[in-house]
């Protein structure tokens, strides 16, 4: 019998022993790794169109019956006054303390219908609360290809760059109508039913194309047919994984779900394997420290205190004053390369620097120091080749948070953890300096500015 979470942790000792010394691999998308080289990859988001297969990776909840509404509202922290059949959102919830559990994206596939798509946190927390709580509804959960058996039920495709909407007009024979940010739009590609959600995931004009899996073959096929004459590149999971670094979307931070209210009953549903593993150069012993809000990470625009939901009146006082904001960091080119010159030295090397995406735990949480004091916490971190930098997305106090402000980041782990994905080595200071998130300018005026 598998070991609830509550159950994990009570035989590592406390939440944050388990964490750090998590037995889980860090986590692979199970899709081909490279189909020509992740440079080329990465370039092409920027330069022509690329095909991104998100089929395999992320966690669908369907969510169905007369309560479905309800229950989004008083979990999520968004609006649901105008959520109408068709469209989508970015969901995100927090706990009754006002720390963020984290977000997904909420699509409204048809009347009374949802479907709630990305990481499995906000999804676990959702599916909790709805099985607990007084709510009629139906859950139907399709997990990644890495926990389920069989097919997914939808495939799902992203189609990004500059010569995306050239591609898309040819693939449907048709001009694509004007559809707004995070909206969506139906068409017909090699004759089926196509659901679309119009967004950029590397700050990039794209499309999210899904449907039942059965058409999945048939619908990629044309794709790459009609995209030969404007460049159409695969995209393996490698760059993948580092495009979140140009649109500057966090993709784990870690669940504030260890305390408060309710925090026992949840953990004790919690199966043990869906935990995850705290990775960087941070370290507490008490897991709160690790927590962050809706505002540290940009989110303050999607809160709406229009309805009552979970930790509304917490985030309610914190709202008046975040104390942090999400920027960019740009690690010093000599500064990374001194630490991956360790590995050719002799003595013991700093943590290994994975290109393009050096995140070697779930949730990465790495020291930021201004003039050798705390300053903020740096979250994932790669290589954007579209911008030939080493780059890292951080929630930075406030007051350090202008771009130009030249900070630390701490990278490795002191003392090692026990992690499969960690060697032995030591701990590097590297000087970073402060630039807007997204870093992209286009991805800033033309993505987030939408």
């Amino acid at each position: 019998m598998s070991l609830s979470a509550a159950e994990a942790i009570a035989q590592a000792g406390s939440a944050v022993e388990y964490l750090r010394n998590a037995p889980a691999r860090p986590t692979v998308f199970p899709v081909t790794p490279e189909f020509t080289n992740w440079r080329s990859e990465q370039r092409a988001w920027r330069e022509s169109v690329a095909l991104l297969d998100q089929s395999h990776h992320m966690t669908d909840l369907f969510i169905s019956g007369p309560d479905a509404l309800r229950l989004l509202s008083d979990v999520g922290v968004n609006s649901f006054a105008e959520f109408p059949a068709g469209s989508a959102k970015q969901f995100i919830a927090v706990n009754h303390d006002g720390h963020l559990i984290g977000d997904a994206i909420l699509f409204h596939l048809d009347e009374g219908r949802y479907d709630l798509v990305g990481w499995h946190m906000v999804i676990d927390w959702l599916q909790f609360h709805g099985e607990r709580g007084d709510y009629d509804v139906t859950f139907e959960r399709d997990g990644s290809s890495l926990v389920r058996a069989g097919d997914p039920a939808l495939y799902r495709y992203e189609i990004q760059g500059p010569r995306a909407l050239a591609l898309m007009e040819k693939v449907t024979g048709a001009p694509v109508p004007h559809t707004k940010f995070f909206g969506m739009a139906d068409f017909e590609i090699a004759g089926v039913r196509v659901r679309s959600l119009r967004h950029g995931m590397a700050g990039q004009p794209g499309f999210e194309l899904f449907g039942p899996w059965a058409d999945g073959e048939r619908v990629r096929q044309a794709i790459v047919e009609a995209g030969d004459e404007f460049g159409l590149v695969l995209v393996g999971s490698r760059a993948y994984s580092s495009a979140n670094l140009e649109s500057a979307w966090v993709p784990s931070p870690l669940p504030a779900v260890f305390t408060g209210e309710g925090s026992a009953e949840y953990l004790a549903w919690l199966p043990a394997a869906r935990i995850g593993s705290l990775a960087g150069s941070f370290t507490s012993a008490d897991i709160e420290d690790y927590y962050l809000t809706p505002y540290d990470l940009g989110y303050g625009r999607s809160v709406a205190f229009d309805h009552d939901f979970i930790g509304r009146a917490a985030l309610e006082a914190i709202a008046a004053s975040p104390r942090r904001k999400k920027v960019t960091l740009v690690w010093d080119a000599d500064d990374v390369a001194a630490a991956q010159r360790t590995l050719l030295e002799e003595g013991v090397p700093a943590k290994y620097i994975e290109f393009p995406k050096a995140r070697y735990g779930q949730y990465q949480v790495d020291r930021v120091l201004v003039d050798g004091k705390d300053a903020g916490i740096s979250h994932d971190c790669g290589y954007i080749v579209n911008e030939q930098v080493f780059a890292s997305l951080a929630s930075i106090d406030v007051a350090f948070a202008e771009p130009g402000i030249s900070v630390v980041v701490v990278w490795g782990e002191e003392p090692n953890s026990r992690k499969p994905a960690v060697e032995r080595h030591r701990q590097v200071q590297i000087r970073a300096t402060v630039h807007p998130a997204p870093y992209s300018r286009f991805a800033r005026e033309n993505y987030r500015a939408n």
